[in-house]
């Protein structure tokens, strides 16, 4: 038995291993991008370490997201078409297709029915088609990533638009946008369920057919790529950003042809500089915005609780929110409907102080007590409905800056705090508007509003919900400090190793007081030029030592024992590889050996893998003081300096003095 301290052994690595990976490279590379498009996965050790670990896999997923995307354009264009045909035959009847608000209805009283009959078709489809029908969608979208590995049942991509169109259409204060980014993701994993694809490759794809939904409504493609990554991708890679931009660009490119150009609602140019307060208001704007936001997001789930407790199903919740839609209505009928346009009134500055008011107070009210009763319904139009009437309420108090300037940031402010995606809001904004000078306005007070809710609430209104599910989620992204540590930092070189040479009987009478001694559970063995051979656990030992086949066999040697080509790895390689290698084998240790030569240089065990999540803690939670300014001759040294003096100084001749002032 040998104690060996590994840590100043040379790399052993042989030219003859260096040339041949470099003359295999090029030859590899075709063959590599041929079974990355077949779906065949190369070993992701094999790879060398690079910023991404993304592979020519990624061109296969991004070719079927392109199709997707189109897919999600004509989708949204077939969602808005229902939206206005129910509108129509719900308020008007008539058989037309074109969006129209339902506030010039003259159906009178009547007009209360309306909603409670539309909820109440609703409240059948979700209870004897699909209970997913149900909310405002993107939650549902999270769940389904989430936990059922991004699969969406095929009924859920027809019947969520249709009761969404019948919801939208019978006078619900929603938005089509929740609905088409999980209808769009339906169709994105449906089309996802037909190849064979991991679970991760179906959540890009269905997030790119819901961000393909997002563009096409709202002629917003970049706006779209944002909230998939801050909200529904779980990550920032670029084998899921790649897919989702493009299947969003291609929906936006269909757009044009299909429902017409953006934006959606122009605004009047605004001064590219404002000054100092107005900056000083747009971050009062970011303080009321994130205030209203989490006084939105209490009602709803305040309203969620309330109809969780009545004593009848679920299935007859929506019919109660839609008669508080039809009241809301009968008072202020612009609360009935999308809404689209208020908001662009709102936008050129031209709303009346008491269609102002009505928002604030009656939709908001409306909008909480059906989204909590369970309809089908979107957020994003009715909260940038709700935080343009906020900036316009605030508009004779705040600076003049041009029509529509805070109703614009308030609205940004809304989405930014309500949905905890700051910039999705800035984005969203400048894409619907297409102002681009309000930018830095914008950066503020969308990023306080956002800093307000993160401090105050714990979740947004759309993780609320997946939370009250028993699930819980966090969309911090940061660096897997497994991914940037290598095993030669954490390894024990410090080990026993075990001569395959050693007759098994003189192993097991030096093995009773080292083993102890180090307290070691793996040995590696190994040969004369100190390459591993196989492995021996402790276990191993205690058997042998216990069938007593040392002193049987006592000519055989402790190659004859060992376990054979045992896994391993490498110390060029990260933490995470080992992390995902036990995983798979269901291993706690592994020896670790150069990758030519295979000369073992450590080991490795789960201990040894904290010392990272350590180095993690240590960096965020030790406060220390790095630069410390003295100065030179500060201001109170001086003083005291001058008095010392003073002190040491001999008493002032008194008679000297007299004699002095007589003589003036």
């Amino acid at each position: 038995m040998i104690e060996r301290d590994l840590a100043g052994d040379p790399t052993g690595q042989t030219a003859a291993g260096v040339g041949h990976q470099q003359s295999g490279r090029r030859a590899g590379s075709w063959q590599t991008l041929l079974q990355a498009l077949r779906g065949e996965n190369q070993e992701e050790s094999s790879r060398p370490l690079g910023d991404f670990t993304t592979t020519p896999r990624v061109i296969f997923i991004a070719l079927l997201a392109i199709a997707i995307g189109a897919l999600g354009a004509v989708v949204a264009l077939i969602l808005l078409r229902l939206i206005g045909l129910f509108t129509n035959l719900f308020f008007y009847q008539r058989f037309d297709t074109s969006l129209i608000s339902p506030a010039s209805n003259r159906l009178g009283p009547f007009e209360v029915l309306v909603p409670v009959i539309g909820a109440l078709i609703i409240g059948l489809m979700a209870r004897y088609g699909s209970e997913r029908i149900r909310g405002h969608g993107i939650p549902e979208a999270i769940e389904a990533i989430l936990i059922n590995g991004s699969r969406v049942q095929p009924r859920v991509a027809f019947l969520k638009p249709l009761s969404s169109a019948i919801s939208i259409g019978s006078g619900g204060p929603f938005g089509a946008e929740g609905p088409i980014i999980m209808t769009g993701g339906a169709f994105g994993s449906m089309i996802a369920q037909l190849f064979h694809l991991s679970s991760a490759e179906r959540k890009t794809l269905l997030v790119a057919g819901a961000a393909a939904g997002m563009s096409a409504t709202f002629a917003s493609p970049v706006a779209a790529v944002l909230l998939a990554v801050e909200l529904l991708l779980f990550e920032w890679k670029p084998r899921s950003m790649i897919p989702v931009a493009l299947a969003s660009a291609t929906a936006a490119v269909l757009r044009r042809y299909l429902i017409g150009m953006g934006p959606l609602f122009p605004t009047p140019p605004h001064p590219a500089f404002i000054g100092p307060q107005a900056i000083l208001c747009c971050l009062v704007v970011g303080l009321l915005a994130g205030a209203l936001s989490a006084l939105l997001t209490v009602a709803v789930y305040a309203s969620e609780d309330a109809f969780r407790r009545l004593p009848i199903h679920w299935m007859w919740w929506p019919a109660i929110g839609g008669l508080a839609i039809g009241l809301g209505g009968l008072i202020f009928p612009q609360a009935l409907g999308v809404g689209y346009d208020t908001i662009s009134a709102l936008l050129q500055g031209t709303v009346p102080l008491t269609i102002i008011l009505g928002v604030l107070l009656v939709k908001s009210a409306i909008w909480a007590i059906s989204l909590g009763s369970g309809t089908s319904g979107g957020v994003l139009a009715p909260l940038l409905l709700m935080g343009g009437a906020l900036g316009g309420l605030l508009t004779p108090l705040l600076p003049a800056e041009g029509p529509g300037f805070w109703p614009l940031v308030s609205m940004g402010a809304i989405l930014g705090g309500t949905m905890r995606s700051p910039f999705t809001g800035i984005v969203f904004m400048l894409e619907l508007t297409h102002d681009v000078n309000a930018l830095l306005p914008l950066l503020i007070a969308v990023t306080i509003a956002h800093a307000f809710t993160v401090l105050v609430m714990r979740r947004s209104i759309l993780t609320e919900k997946v939370s009250r599910r028993g699930y819980h989620l966090t969309r911090e992204y940061s660096i897997d400090p497994l991914e940037i540590i290598f095993i030669r930092e954490v390894m024990r070189t410090s080990i026993v190793a075990l001569p395959a040479s050693l007759p098994q009987k003189e192993l097991l009478q030096s093995l009773r007081h080292t083993s102890s001694q180090h307290g070691q559970r793996l040995y590696p063995v190994i040969d004369e030029q100190a390459r591993l051979v196989g492995v021996l656990t402790r276990r191993d030992l205690e058997l042998l030592a216990h069938e007593g086949q040392a002193e049987q066999q006592d000519g055989h040697l402790l190659a004859q024992a060992i376990r054979r080509q045992p896994v391993i790895c490498h110390p060029d390689e990260p933490l995470r590889l080992v992390v995902y290698r036990m995983a798979a084998t269901g291993l706690t240790r592994l020896p670790v050996v150069e990758r030519e030569s295979r000369r073992l240089v450590g080991l490795v065990s789960i201990s040894d893998l904290l010392q990272a999540r350590v180095r993690t803690l240590i960096e965020e939670q030790r406060r220390e003081r790095v630069l410390r300014i003295r100065l030179l001759f500060p201001f109170g040294t001086r003083l005291r300096a001058l008095r010392l003096r003073e002190e040491h100084l001999p008493p002032p001749n008194r008679e000297s003095s007299e004699e002095e002032q007589t003589h003036r």
